[in-house]
């Protein structure tokens, strides 16, 4: 149950994919130099391998417990918990202004990608909070930002997102909890489910972002306001007082992440929990949807991570299970079965797949510091236009390879696989979670087609294939077998993605369940496609730099072979979903609802 940080892969998509440097000199990334970003990776990579992987199969196997309305977290969570947060790790992409280091988001997701890979149970106490920093300074008072940003940014405080309810779901438009106004604060009261970290013993104090209803406010999504509820109300000098009126009632029992407690929380039993409005009533949706999002991409993240980890697991156990001859070989003796034809194209299937993957987050993040820091506002517009277009499709499309990716690490394994003493499982279990978190990955196909596309008809989504159609051509003079295969394979992955850009557009005017009803084959297109074309970009930098004898050739020569991989044999299937999402808008009712 070893992890350790791919390293040389991530600083190559940081630098050839993501461009780290041109996010370094954008105004306030400045000391984010190649020095300094080498030097949190490797600190990082420290972190995650010695202290959270460790912790990781014992967090499974133990979970949390509920006590006396105390949550235990599993053996090591607390020690390593406070280890991280006196190592400044909490702080790093946050505004200096309240004690952060303002380095790049890209950084941080990188990071981020070690923390879940190493142990994901672990991991979400801090995605949590770092969404729940994210709310709260892009819509919070000045007040809110002096008493709450400085406790979560050093991690002394965590933060919590409560939204839904035992009757909502995901259909937010049905939440009851209620909150009345008295004085400067309002007493909310009601139940919410499925909160990450609701309660735990590794920081002193909790704030929970809280949904809830205003007495006379309309039905529906329009009469949801949020509301900063903390476990213990602050004292006028920011240290926790006295305990507010909410508490965990009970712990869901998982499939997975059974380290990370999932809480059942009640506020107001005893007349109601003190909370503080955040922003202007009835606007709590659309301010929690900054937190939603910040979710999205991290557990897209989670999704890569999950995928990371699942793969060098396979990886290892290949190269020391020994069983049965080698098929290319004369000799009797059986070999390491990572000599066998299906074991090495199932690790090419995970690997190629990882790289994508970890490309197109890098490239979303790195979209977000040019949203937030590029000089030139309009720029800036159209960069947030993007990472909004993609983060639907990292959320999803990461998600549902993490699972299938974990599920090949099962199948490389073969019998021990299945066995719980071997780990293979638990990153399944662990990866099945991710498509249902943040909005189930439906939800997300249905944000990419009914509000991305319809947005502008998709042509955010058609500038980016005209940046794939320009990387083509760049290709076109390229030396090699392997670009002219990659070249050949991103002309088509474009054409598909602009034809079906152009009739989710055109379908979402006129035939929106038809658009809904193929969403997800469209995302799941553009994802691979999209994927395929950051390969690309990875594999002209290794043939560059492998002509300029610049760097390990073995590395760069492996970064054309993937990339060359994902072109001919990833590619190819998930093109072909070009007639299913078209058809599907003519045949999804075809059975009754009584025949489903």
């Amino acid at each position: 149950m070893t992890y350790t940080a791919p390293l040389a892969d991530m600083r190559f998509a940081l630098r050839e994919v993501a461009g780290l440097q041109q996010v370094a000199n954008l105004p306030g990334y400045e000391h984010a130099t190649d020095d300094t970003v080498d030097a949190v990776l490797e600190e990082a990579a420290k972190l995650a391998g010695n202290g959270l992987a460790p912790l990781n199969r014992e967090g499974d196997k133990v979970g949390a417990r509920l006590e006396n309305g105390v949550v235990r977290t599993a053996p090591g969570f607390a020690g390593i918990y406070k280890e991280f947060v006196d190592g400044g790790w909490n702080s790093l992409p946050f505004d200096p202004e309240f004690g952060g280091q303002g380095m790049p988001w890209l950084l941080a997701a990188t990071v981020q990608e070690m923390w879940q890979a190493a142990n994901m149970g672990f991991g979400l106490v801090l995605l949590l909070n770092q969404g729940a920093i994210d709310a709260i300074h892009h819509h919070g008072s000045a007040e809110q930002k002096a008493t709450y940003l400085p406790k979560m940014i050093a991690g002394e405080w965590t933060g919590t997102m409560n939204l839904t309810e035992p009757q909502a779901g995901s259909d937010l438009a049905q939440l009851k909890s209620r909150a009345v106004k008295t004085g400067n604060h309002y007493l909310v009261s009601g139940q919410k489910i499925f909160i990450t970290y609701g309660e735990h013993d590794m920081a002193e104090n909790i704030v929970h972002l809280v949904l809830a209803r205003t007495p006379d406010a309309p039905a529906g999504v329009r009469g949801i306001s949020l509301f900063i509820v903390p476990k213990f109300l602050p004292e006028a000098d920011g240290k926790p007082g006295k305990r507010n009126d909410l508490r965990c009632v009970s712990l869901e029992h998982k499939l997975g992440i059974h380290a990370s407690p999932t809480c059942v929380m009640s506020f107001g039993d005893d007349g109601g929990a003190i909370g503080y409005l955040v922003g202007e009533e009835g606007r709590g949706l659309s301010y929690m949807f900054t937190m939603m999002n910040n979710a999205r991409l991290s557990v897209g993240i989670q999704g890569l991570a999950i995928a990371e980890r699942a793969y060098q697991q396979a990886s290892a156990f290949a190269k020391t299970r020994v069983q049965s001859k080698d098929d290319g070989s004369t000799k009797p003796e059986p070999v390491a079965i990572i000599h066998h034809a299906d074991i090495r194209r199932m690790l090419m299937t995970m690997r190629a797949q990882i790289e994508a993957m970890r490309a197109l987050g890098y490239y979303t993040a790195a979209g977000i510091d040019g949203a937030l820091k590029h000089p030139d506002r309009e720029q800036a517009r159209r960069t947030q236009d993007r990472v909004d277009l993609l983060i639907p499709i990292v959320k999803a499309w990461f998600t549902d390879l993490g699972n299938e990716i974990a599920s090949i690490g099962v199948q490389v394994h073969g019998g021990m696989g299945f066995i719980e003493e071997t780990g293979a499982a638990q990153h399944l279990r662990d990866a099945r979670i991710l498509p249902i978190y943040e909005g189930t990955n439906g939800i997300q196909a249905r944000d990419l087609v009914g509000r991305k596309i319809a947005k502008d008809g998709g042509e955010t989504m058609l500038a980016l294939v005209a940046e794939m159609r320009a990387l083509a051509q760049e290709m076109a003079g390229a030396p090699g077998d392997d670009l002219a295969a990659i070249r050949d394979a991103l002309g088509t992955a474009a054409d598909a993605l602009e034809d079906a850009t152009r009739w989710v557009a055109q379908s979402v005017k006129g035939e929106l369940v038809a658009a809904l009803a193929g969403s997800v084959p469209f995302l799941r297109l553009a994802g691979t496609a999209l994927g395929g074309w950051l390969l690309a970009r990875s594999a002209l930098a290794a043939q560059a730099r492998l002509a300029a004898r610049d760097g390990d050739p073995a590395f760069l020569e492996a970064k054309l072979v993937t990339a060359r991989f994902y072109a001919e044999v990833v590619l190819p299937p998930a093109l072909a979903q070009l007639g299913p999402l078209k058809a599907a808008g003519r045949t999804v009712f075809a059975l009754t609802e009584a025949q489903l």
